[in-house]
């Protein structure tokens, strides 16, 4: 169904900290403000659940399913809502993952409630509050659907191993998008990018978060274990292709704009961005490089000093229910992080639904799936070097 999303405009929701957040950040987790950290006994305060039937969620907009007759509803959370009695405040506050960051890291760094019971944000952010103790440990046992149904892809990464504090959204893939009519030939490896071919018609993603990753793929690098030299070789390699002219400009999730005008013939792109193009343009392509493709995630967190932990503890898990997690991937067409929900969606009698359990980029196949890995996070020691690195060859 394709539709205009605001996630699919600037600033990217994957973007890389800057101003205020990269400040923030770098002194924070670099530890220049030892007091940031919060120990684990530090975290809760009394649970209100049993009496307080509601909860505070945070969340991107344009990232929940909502009804063609009236965007104002939401009928899986009004479905949530019915099955608990669970009232939930909704907010589509997160426009920004460094600017959310801002909004919220005075209270959690003077032990004070956000106001908020959940909140979502990308994994490489969600390292940071993990790694300062500023969201709170989830009760599996509350949760068997997430033990039983979360997809073993997303289980362990590296700045969460277990995922004992941070739950997958939703997930999808960053790899290229191309224009296969009007460049008149395949993509299938990250080094395609620099062909004489698609010299100034090419763009890679500004964020430092968002780009390393697959450029490190390109050179054979296992991206669970990167070292500082692979980014550097990588920083050295983007330096010369902006020499010669080869990379047409950095974007953040504007990208989309420059394919389907045909100013761009290819770029680094994601996944559920490529699926709504297609919609309009088939002739538009999303590969994953025979080199291999990053898997990402915006994940949900419980931050300390939530006064409803285990209502948000429920409505995670409500998620992970497999009908509930079909309903949500059919309408934002991201990689599924519930891989029982694809059986779902094919039963759908719609045809249209049910062709989305047969997309690759919603429900990875075993070959596709052998190709993808959950990049490593820039640890705190490195993140203000390679960011000064790297914004200035952006030009951020």
């Amino acid at each position: 169904m394709p539709r205009t999303s605001s996630r699919t405009t600037p600033p990217s929701r994957r973007r890389l900290l800057a101003g205020l957040g990269t400040a923030a950040l770098a002194a924070l987790a670099g530890c220049g403000v030892p007091a940031a950290y919060v120990r684990p006994g530090d975290r809760a305060v009394p649970d209100r659940s049993a009496a307080d039937k509601k909860l505070t969620w945070a969340n991107w907009p344009l990232y929940i399913d909502t009804d063609d007759a009236d965007p104002d509803r939401r009928p899986t959370l009004e479905g949530f809502e019915k099955r608990t009695g669970i009232a939930v405040d909704y907010a589509e506050e997160v426009n920004d993952n460094d600017e959310f960051f801002g909004k919220i890291s005075p209270a959690l760094m003077n032990h004070q409630s956000t106001g908020r019971d959940l909140i979502v944000i990308s994994d490489w952010m969600c390292a940071r509050y993990v790694h300062l103790g500023w969201v709170q440990e989830m009760d599996r046992a509350r949760q068997p659907n997430v033990a039983r149904h979360l997809d073993p892809l997303l289980r362990s990464p590296a700045f969460d191993p277990g995922r004992r504090f941070t739950v997958p959204w939703q997930s999808g893939i960053t790899g290229i998008a191309y224009d296969r009519r009007r460049l008149g030939r395949e993509i299938r490896r990250v080094a395609d990018l620099w062909a004489e071919d698609l010299k100034g018609r090419v763009t890679l993603l500004s964020g430092l978060d968002e780009a390393f990753a697959l450029l490190m793929q390109g050179n054979g690098v296992d991206i669970t274990r990167w070292t500082p030299d692979d980014f550097h070789r990588v920083c050295d390699q983007v330096e010369r292709e902006v020499r010669r002219g080869q990379i047409r400009r950095f974007t953040g999730n504007d990208y989309t704009k420059d394919l389907v005008s045909g100013d761009v013939l290819a770029c680094q792109a994601y996944s559920g961005d490529v699926i709504q193009l297609q919609a309009d343009n088939p002739d538009i392509r999303f590969v994953v490089p025979e080199e291999g493709g990053e898997l990402w995630s915006d994940s949900l967190m419980i931050p300390d000093r939530a006064r409803h932990k285990a209502n948000a503890e429920r409505l995670v898990d409500y998620y992970y229910d497999p009908e509930v997690a079909a309903k949500l991937a059919a309408w934002v067409t991201y990689v599924c992080p519930v891989p029982a929900a694809r059986e779902i969606l094919a039963a759908a009698k719609d045809k249209d639904t049910a062709a989305l359990a047969d997309n690759p980029l919603i429900f990875p196949d075993s070959v596709l799936r052998e190709r993808l890995a959950v990049a490593r996070d820039i640890p705190a020691a490195h993140r203000t070097e390679f960011a000064r690195r790297w914004n200035g060859i952006v030009g951020l």
